[in-house]
């Protein structure tokens, strides 16, 4: 048994981040999943609200039974253990903290978009609600094509890792809205990011 656990869902963008990181700093072996914990706000399901009381994944524990959580933290920890420098120093490391908050809000975005559709009955439904957190999206990803390019050729960062599981997410759950459309040198960026080895171990299943 490894010292480390993680709750786990494959199709969670956030653990996603947290399996990325570990694949690249060479962890990924020394972490035991346990896998299916997932849940909803509705339910927490098989998520352990003992370790996490926010009733989220991911949630890590450690040897002791200590538990951290959210995967903003777990990167952190697992890129000091290695230390693996996905967070640089210096300036680029705020430019990859920026970059890693606009990945997760965009995640925020989505997540809420899918619950509104999944959990809030048909008749209590709210259009005007969901465009508006795409609206969050949007805006985030012209920000990335306008400003950001440069910075992503740049050494790989937990701001990128972020941002690849984010744009991932969008195509799983949100593939109809065509991010990609107007946005060509993200797009293109994606698709090289994605055939990382890491990337590709924890693609989402078609769900």
């Amino acid at each position: 048994m490894s010292a480390l656990t993680l709750y786990h869902s494959q199709s969670s963008p956030y653990v996603r981040k947290v399996m990325v990181l570990a694949h690249e700093a060479g962890l990924a072996r020394d972490i035991t999943l346990v896998e299916n914990a997932s849940g909803s706000p509705l339910d927490p399901g098989r998520i352990p609200v003992a370790a996490n009381p926010l009733g989220k994944i991911p949630v890590l524990v450690r040897s002791d039974g200590s538990a951290l959580y959210d995967s903003r933290v777990i990167c952190q920890y697992l890129d000091a253990r290695a230390q693996s420098g996905f967070y640089p120093d210096g300036r680029r490391k705020w430019d990859a903290l920026v970059l890693e908050a606009t990945a997760d809000g965009i995640l925020d975005a989505a997540l809420l978009m899918v619950y509104e559709h999944r959990l809030r009955p048909e008749a209590l439904q709210f259009p005007a609600y969901v465009e508006g957190q795409w609206s969050k999206i949007a805006r985030s990803l012209d920000l990335i094509e306008d400003r950001w390019m440069a910075y992503l050729a740049g050494p790989l960062c937990i701001g990128q890792i972020a941002l690849a599981c984010a744009l991932g997410y969008l195509d799983l759950r949100h593939d109809a809205r065509g991010w990609q459309q107007d946005r060509p040198a993200l797009a293109a960026w994606q698709v090289r990011i994605a055939a990382r080895d890491s990337l590709r171990a924890t693609a989402p299943p078609d769900t």
